[in-house]
This record gives C-alpha cells, sequence and structure tokens, in this order.
C-alpha cells in the first residue's frame, strides 16, 4: 500500500512545518488523483443536466452519472440499478428509510430496535419518526468493551417489531458486527434489516445478496469519494412499497391538473426517491474512488488496516497514562482507535496533535450514548485507511509518549 500514497496530493503537504499525517480517515478520507481527475474532467467536458435533454452535453452527463450507478451495484452485489438509490450520504439514506418506510409501516405499538452504539443518525430519524407514529424504540445493550450483546439483542426482537437497525461497524470503536446473524434473528420473526455500512464499505467486501440486507446505507466521502454523494440499497420488492421521499422534478412520470384536480402517477425505480438534479458529479467521483479501490483489493485494505491497528495498539499499550477502548482483540474490529489520555480532554488531545501535523478526531463522534457507556465525556480517535503506514504510527506514538510526560 506505500505505492499508493503518491496517488494522493494532500499527504505532500506540511502542517505547522511537519508531514501531514492524516489519521481522520472515520470521519472522511482523502481523494486520489483519480478521483481529482474525473471529477475536473466532467466539469470541464461534460457539464450537463441527466435525463432531461437530448442534447450532446446531457447525453454524456447521463451516461457518466449512470455508470457510476452500475458500478455502485456491482461492488455491493445488488441484483440491479433499481435497488441503488443516490443519496447526500448515509444520514439522508437512513432518513429516506424512516420517513418513507417508517410513515407508512409504523404504528402504536410497534417496535423498532436499534443498539447503543448507533452514530446518531440511526437513532434520531427513528426517534422523529416514532414519536409522530406511536411506535416504540428499543435499545439493545453493548459489553463494556464495545462490543454488541447479541443474545440481549435477538431477545429484545418480537412479534411487535417492525425493523431493526444496526451499524456494520462502529464508528467509535471500529468493532465489526455479524450483521448476517441479526438479519437473520430478524427475518425469522418477520422484521426487516437496515444496515449502516458508513464504516464498512469503504474497508471490506459487501455482498448484500450474501448478507441478505433489507436496506444498506453507506457514504461515497468514506470511501475516496467526494462529499455530497451517497447511496441506499433497498431490495426491489420493497422499494416498489414506498412513496416517495420527497417531490419535485425528475420523481415523477406525470403531474395533470385537468378538470382541476391533480394527479400524480411516480417514476420509476430508482428515481421516484431522486427528486431534483442529482450530484452528477458526485456520482462520477464515486464511480472512480470505487474502480480505485477495486484495484487496490478489498480483501488488501482490510488486512492492511488490521495490522496497522494491531501495530498501533501495541504502541500505545506500551503508555502509562493513555487508555485504550474497545475490544482487545484487534481482529474483531477495523481501523479505528478510540482513547483518552489521564487528565486531558479529547479536544486538548487532538490541539496537541495538531501542533506536530497529525490529524486526530475529538469529541462524541456523533455517538453519545457510546461515550455514555463508557463513562466518557468525550475521546480522541485514530482512525487509519490504505494510505497510512506503520512509519506513521510510529510518530504518533512518539508524540503520544511526548504528551503523556505533561
Amino acid at each position: 500500500m506505500q505505492a499508493l500514497r503518491q496517488d494522493f496530493p494532500i499527504l505532500q503537504r506540511k502542517i505547522n512545518g511537519y508531514p501531514l499525517i492524516y489519521f481522520d480517515n472515520a470521519a472522511t478520507t482523502q481523494k486520489p488523483r483519480q478521483v481529482i481527475d474525473a471529477i475536473t474532467d466532467y466539469y470541464m467536458n461534460h457539464n450537463g443536466n441527466v435525463h432531461r435533454g437530448v442534447h450532446t452535453l446531457s447525453a454524456e452527463a447521463t451516461d457518466l452519472y449512470e455508470r457510476g450507478r452500475e458500478c455502485a451495484v456491482e461492488f455491493i452485489n445488488a441484483k440491479s440499478t433499481h435497488e441503488l438509490i443516490f443519496t447526500r450520504g448515509t444520514t439522508e439514506a437512513i432518513n429516506l428509510v424512516a420517513y418513507s418506510w417508517g410513515m407508512q409501516n409504523l404504528n402504536r405499538g410497534d417496535e423498532v430496535l436499534v443498539t447503543l452504539m448507533e452514530h446518531h443518525s440511526n437513532i434520531v430519524p427513528w426517534e422523529l419518526i416514532a414519536r409522530s407514529k406511536g411506535a416504540t424504540i428499543k435499545y439493545a445493550r453493548v459489553n463494556g468493551d464495545g462490543t454488541l450483546d447479541y443474545e440481549d439483542y435477538e431477545s429484545k426482537i418480537t412479534k411487535n417489531t417492525k425493523i431493526c437497525c444496526l451499524s456494520h461497524v462502529s464508528n467509535v470503536t471500529g468493532v465489526i458486527n455479524d450483521v448476517k446473524r441479526v438479519g437473520k434473528a430478524a427475518h425469522d420473526n418477520g422484521a426487516l434489516m437496515l444496515v449502516d455500512g458508513a464504516q464498512s464499505v469503504p474497508h471490506m467486501k459487501i455482498d448484500v445478496q450474501d448478507l441478505d440486507m433489507d436496506f444498506l446505507a453507506f457514504s461515497g466521502h468514506k470511501m475516496l469519494g467526494p462529499t455530497g454523494i451517497g447511496a441506499l440499497f433497498g431490495k426491489e420488492d420493497i422499494l416498489e412499497k414506498m412513496p416517495p421521499f420527497q417531490g419535485g422534478g425528475e420523481m415523477i412520470r406525470e403531474v395533470s391538473v385537468a378538470g382541476g384536480n391533480c394527479s400524480v402517477s411516480y417514476n420509476e425505480l430508482p428515481y421516484k426517491f431522486e427528486a431534483g438534479t442529482p450530484d452528477i458529479s458526485g456520482s462520477v467521483g464515486l464511480r472512480a474512488a470505487i474502480k480505485y479501490l477495486e484495484a487496490a483489493g478489498m480483501d488488501k485494505v482490510l488486512s492492511h488496516e488490521k495490522e496497522l491497528t494491531e501495530y498501533a495498539a501495541k504502541r500505545m499499550k506500551e503508555l502509562q497514562k493513555v487508555t485504550v477502548y474497545g475490544p482487545s482483540d484487534v481482529s474483531k474490529k477495523c481501523g479505528i482507535i478510540p482513547f483518552a489520555v489521564k487528565s486531558m480532554s479529547s479536544h486538548d488531545t487532538a490541539l496537541f496533535f495538531d501542533n506536530y501535523g497529525i490529524m486526530l478526531r475529538s469529541g462524541y463522534h456523533c455517538a453519545q450514548p457510546l461515550h455514555e457507556l463508557f463513562k466518557l465525556t468525550s475521546s480522541a480517535r485514530a482512525s487509519f485507511y490504505l494510505y497510512n503506514t506503520k512509519e506513521e504510527i510510529d510518530r504518533f506514538a512518539e508524540i503520544l509518549g511526548e504528551l503523556e510526560k505533561l
């Protein structure tokens, strides 16, 4: 993976006179030249609106936009392009399900099952819908090491459970959840399964058919792509029954006000859920990002991250005033390590590292319930990706040792 670093222009930058070390990949990833060039080429040579024009630029833009969708469909092994809806990211994708499917299918007495490790985007939309529809949100327990309590999760699935929601990988601890096991328990009880794949799709090979997911949400910017583009996978038979999430152009087939009465018929999938002009350049950039990851090899991406995580955890355990959270067995997780330095806030920790050109995350990471479980007001987080190296981790550990002395 060392050779790939030359593809990322920003990694040549210096911060405060030090070489940039980027360990905030769980928040967003850096972009290779291939993605940047693809977006630039689109705007310089092919910019037009999609699906609506007969001129050359519109046809070219439409082709590029749909090629992005086809690429994403193949990447997660969906059955057809009807099953992949472009969104602004994971958050909008989950909200689409919550509002479109939830408003139609949840009623008083129904239950939605989530966990205490979820990102806020997989909690708040369901809370809003539940309050509106009179449904109940259940929270499955998380063990002290940040792993899911599967027995508790499965015991909370009842005949009233309509949908089970789970992050494939925790954005705080990097724990990899067995979504196939949980999905089977949901289906055995007549419930649907929604998977937050924001931290899994960028890091491992995903097969939605093998995992039998009903919904999968993910974001382009966490997998080398641009911000503002993401996707929702949904099984076609479920999406067909769901009403549109937003109204406007593109999502309609016909609108008529003849006789003073308005009649509306909706477009076919996936366009029924893509109102207005979409993020065309985002689809172009996402396709370039997926092609880059496929060339690197998803198995190699995951194994590289695991190797870095194991090495970083070993170096951090050499220090006396540093506490690492999450499971000690790094084979159960992706490249994310939350930690705290004794007597120092996470924000001060991140600022200290910034002085040396090392980018970390600090705060709740949009997962406050899990921090409450760990009895933390916040945490610092180092997260790795395919372009990071052991040499960078050595530098990180060196600065962490200096911080410990303070």
